[in-house]
């Protein structure tokens, strides 16, 4: 077998492979060996069909078949062995690639469309400057973090007048044009409503300091501006007729239920970060403080990382990319679109493998490796994210051991893992050789720099 590559230009090159009979022969005899060892034709015993008979009927497809593997062994072998940059996959080349028939043919050359990567140096310095943002943690974050914590200790309470977003339980009773109750009209017993979600404002100050016992007359048409779903949900009719009820009505109280937070007590501080960690209120608020911190670190090395890719991209300019070739790979990745969807997609593609490109260089460069127990590590941080998200931060290592091991059971989630430990690492390195241009920003103005 003999392979060779030539350049057609910085980006493009044909690959040549020849494939004589001396190179598959021997591999095509011990497959139809194989063959006839398991074959069951007719008018034979199995293992003893003729070598002839077996040759005539599978000696073409296996040929074909031991070629190709043959061949495909042989081009990434050489791919790999001689250092050879390519993208994507090595394609046909329409114009030099001879017709291959098995029947008459015993040697073969093939000739394959070869896409290289363009060469340059992605290298990083102090002179490259790059923002880097420390979102600021609020007193107000902290105290929405408090009550969040504190609520769940918290409970419901009958109370005799009403404040904003208690609940009410009352006889709700449809009135005629005269405000007398409406013969035949619409009486509700044990009906729930929340005055604060009301839309219109005059509406809802007719309940204000209302209390057990009163008696109000309002309008659940005008109360949430004609919101079928609402009114169906309060009227206990569908939403065609909640639609055209616009009738005063009569509630009248029978229960007011005030949700009451739970107090700051030893006993929260050790449900949310573990028994003795945190021993008055004032240690609960820094403990708070710096586990928002530590969610906006993560947050603020992605958009480091997004800031340095442009700042790499263009320091490093255009690259010239064998245009024509991609797009057919591109086509051929993606059959069930048409020649416009390529045209569409390719510009955003470059600057992917672009980035792609220089992320690849920098990774080498820095020598970063990703271990089994790196992986292991993220998908457990990945967990503990998703529990602090709902305010569970004092997670028994077992649960998160069994969610972590789920996450590893699914590829798309280990390469997702994987990519994430390449994204840590990386940003870690880099941050210290370039100059670092220090931003502490609010929140709010940080999430507006993803919009």
């Amino acid at each position: 077998m003999n392979i060779s590559l030539q350049n057609v230009d910085a980006v493009n090159a044909l690959l040549t492979v020849k494939v004589e009979k001396s190179d598959y022969q021997e591999k095509v005899d011990k497959a139809l060996k194989s063959i006839r060892q398991k074959a069951q034709i007719p008018g034979f015993r199995k293992g003893m069909v003729p070598a002839s008979l077996v040759k005539k009927m599978y000696g073409k497809s296996t040929m074909a078949d031991e070629v190709n593997k043959l061949l495909s062994e042989a081009i990434y072998k050489y791919i790999d062995e001689n250092h050879v940059n390519i993208l994507g996959e090595p394609l046909p080349n329409d114009e030099k690639q001879a017709d291959i028939d098995f029947d008459t043919m015993d040697e073969f050359e093939f000739v394959f469309d070869i896409a290289l990567a363009p060469e340059f140096k992605a290298e990083v310095s102090a002179k490259d400057k790059v923002d880097y943002y420390t979102v600021e943690v609020t007193d107000e974050m902290v105290d929405n973090q408090v009550k969040a914590y504190a609520s769940r200790n918290g409970k419901y309470e009958q109370v005799n007048e009403f404040q904003d977003k208690d609940m009410l339980k009352g006889l709700l009773t449809e009135l005629d044009e005269n405000g007398a109750p409406k013969a035949e009209g619409i009486v509700l017993e044990d009906t729930v409503m929340m005055p604060a979600y009301m839309k219109d404002e005059a509406q809802k100050a007719l309940f204000a300091n209302v209390k057990t016992g009163d008696t109000v007359t309002f309008n659940p048409h005008t109360a949430w501006e004609g919101n079928v779903v609402e009114l169906s949900s309060l009227l206990k009719m569908d939403k065609e007729t909640a639609a055209e009820m616009k009738s005063d009505f009569t509630y009248t109280v029978q229960e007011i239920t005030r949700f009451v937070e739970g107090e700051l007590t030893q006993e929260l501080f050790d449900q949310v970060f573990g028994e003795g960690a945190v021993k008055n209120e004032q240690e609960f608020r820094d403990r708070i403080k710096e586990v928002i911190a530590g969610q906006f670190v993560s947050d603020s090395d992605y958009k480091f990382l997004l800031d340095f890719r442009t700042m790499m991209t263009e320091k490093i300019g255009k690259l010239q990319f064998p245009d024509a070739l991609l797009k057919r790979i591109m086509q051929l990745n993606n059959k069930d679109k048409d020649q416009a969807y390529v045209d569409e997609n390719y510009d955003k593609s470059i600057e992917e493998l672009t980035w792609h490109l220089i992320k690849e260089q920098l990774v080498k460069a820095n020598d970063i490796k990703v271990e089994q127990d790196d992986v292991v590590a993220m998908a457990r941080e990945a967990t503990r994210a998703q529990f602090a998200q709902y305010g569970m931060m004092n997670i028994p290592t077992e649960l998160l051991d069994n969610y972590a091991k789920e996450m590893l059971k699914k590829k798309e989630s280990v390469d997702g893992l994987v990519n994430r430990v390449v994204e840590q690492k990386l940003s870690a390195a880099l941050k210290t050789q370039v100059k670092l241009n220090a931003k502490t920003i609010s929140a709010a103005d940080f999430n507006k720099l993803f919009e």
